[in-house]
Order: C-alpha cells, then sequence, then structure tokens
C-alpha cells in the first residue's frame, strides 16, 4: 500500500513540481494539498497521512508553527521541510522534522528524505529530535479547535494560561478557549514573554500591572483591562516581585 503524503505550500507551482516528482513512483500517494499550516493541521487530522512535505515560509501559520502543534499530537506524521531559505534549519530541526529539503527540489533527495521518514516510527523519530530541542522559539500563534473549527489565537493577545488536569484555559482578549497543550511545553516556548505565577499558571509579562492582596491575605497579580484574579505562589513570589519592580 502507498504511503500517504500531504503536499503543503502556498505556491502552486511548488505543490505542482512535488506532485510531479512523486507521480514517477508507486510507493507514495498524494492524499490532498494544503496552501498554509493551519490548512495542513486540519487535513492531518481528517486524513491522517504518514508524512507531511511543507513549506516554511507561508501567510498566516508557517510551516514552523504548523510543525510544532503536529508534534503534539497522539499520531504525528513525519514532517519534511521544502523551502528556498537555509537559515531556517536549525529552528526546523527542533520542531521534531524528519528531513529539510531546499528548493528548487530534486527527485534523488525527495525519495530519500522519504524513505528516511517511513524507515523511523514515532518512538525513534521523538528520540532522535529530542536531542534539537532548545533552539529559541518564533511562536506566533497558539492554535485551538473551537466547534470543530481550528482558530489561531495571536500570542499577543493571550493574557494568561491556567492548567487544570489534562486542559489549558487560554484567556485572551476576545475570550477563553481550552486545549490540551501542556503548560511546561507553553513556558519552554514563551519564556520570553510570559512568566510562571503558579504550578497551574504562566501570565503574559506585558499585561500585568502590579501586585496586590486578597481578602485572605494571598497575593495576587493585577492585569491590564481585566478582573480576573490569579494568585502567585509562594513558590514564585520573590520571582515575580523582582519582575514587578524592575519595571
Amino acid at each position: 500500500m502507498a504511503i500517504k503524503v500531504l503536499v503543503v505550500d502556498d505556491e502552486e507551482y511548488a505543490r505542482e513540481r512535488i506532485l510531479g516528482l512523486l507521480s514517477k513512483t508507486s510507493d507514495y500517494e498524494v492524499c490532498a494539498e494544503a496552501e498554509n499550516g493551519a490548512e495542513a493541521i486540519s487535513l492531518v487530522e481528517r486524513l491522517q497521512p504518514e508524512i507531511v512535505l511543507m513549506d516554511i515560509s507561508m501567510p498566516g501559520m508557517d510551516g514552523l508553527e504548523a510543525a510544532r502543534y503536529l508534534s503534539t499530537l497522539e499520531n504525528p506524521p513525519a514532517v519534511i521541510f521544502t523551502t528556498a531559505y537555509g537559515e531556517y534549519a536549525l529552528e526546523a530541526f527542533s520542531t521534531k522534522a524528519t528531513g529539510y529539503l531546499m528548493k528548487p527540489i530534486r527527485q534523488e533527495q525527495l525519495l530519500q528524505s522519504l524513505e528516511q521518514a517511513r524507515s523511523l516510527n514515532r518512538v525513534q523519530r521523538l528520540e532522535m529530535l529530542e536531542q534539537r530541542e532548545g533552539v529559541k522559539s518564533n511562536r506566533r500563534h497558539i492554535c485551538a479547535r473551537m466547534r470543530g473549527n481550528l482558530e489561531l489565537i495571536p500570542i499577543e493577545d493571550v493574557v494568561y494560561f491556567q492548567a487544570d488536569q489534562k486542559y489549558v484555559t487560554v484567556r485572551h482578549n476576545k475570550g477563553v478557549v481550552i486545549i490540551e497543550e501542556s503548560l511546561k511545553s507553553l513556558e519552554t516556548d514563551l519564556a520570553d514573554r510570559f512568566i510562571r505565577i503558579h504550578r497551574n499558571a504562566l501570565v503574559a509579562k506585558s499585561c500585568i500591572t502590579g501586585l496586590t492582596k486578597s481578602d485572605l491575605g494571598r497575593t495576587q497579580v493585577t492585569l491590564d483591562r481585566i478582573t480576573d484574579q490569579l494568585e502567585v505562589s509562594r513558590r514564585h513570589l520573590a520571582e515575580v516581585r523582582r519582575f514587578v519592580r524592575g519595571r
């Protein structure tokens, strides 16, 4: 049975070139095409391709952000990036991508990357690519499911993240959504823009206006334009105070 491949690129010519190269082999079957990262995520969840060939520079959600989201799925596809820009290589591998092809793509290189991707199972891919973690994230969106549709929330609109068991509540300027991403992974990606105030909460540094005491004598952060009350734990109080005083 042919391996299902999703082709993602905002340029029709680039997609047609990859489709042409893949048409020369019966080992791989293109199950769908997408023009951006958000569309790619929806198609992966619906069609379950084994491999995604994805451009990096695309409007809206780019390939790097889409790959990070895909890597959190229970059964993530192998991701091979296709790009004209070599400077993306290091960050590309931090998303758990299994390949990186420079345009214009040659068939020999494409088939070699596809063979590598299909030869590694999920556990092997994660083990091999965990060594590439630690690259600074350029993440711009939070992905959330709303009534079956994928919603992209700009990071600059997020006020705080609050964990509750396996879910995380995202409070943003236009409302509240629930995501399944871990607070730890969010903290790793967004450490330069968010500060942990409690084991269950990360708050946007730009939204913190000060500290106050609750009626029970507990320290809370005050937030710009919203009245939500978030407690600062004793463990994180000194760090949060230093941040507030240093602003």
